[in-house]
């Protein structure tokens, strides 16, 4: 589902999205989109790493060999 969305932002740099989207055949909501995409999708990463709470208590328990 598609909702709308207001963004407050520079007159020039809307100017400049507006034409590279033109260049690129794009609609700046379509790259907009893509780029909030990529950004949770990262984000979402960096908490997948985070370690689980048994594996936490257990780290530094071990020591590796040299």
């Amino acid at each position: 589902m598609n909702t709308k969305l207001t963004l407050t932002i520079e007159q020039e740099i809307i100017k400049r999205a507006k034409e590279y989207a033109k260049e690129k055949n794009r609609s700046l909501s379509d790259i907009i989109e893509n780029y909030l995409k990529v950004l949770t999708k990262e984000e979402q990463k960096q908490k997948d790493k985070k370690l689980n709470p048994v594996v936490k208590s257990l780290k530094g328990s071990f020591k590796m060999p040299k």
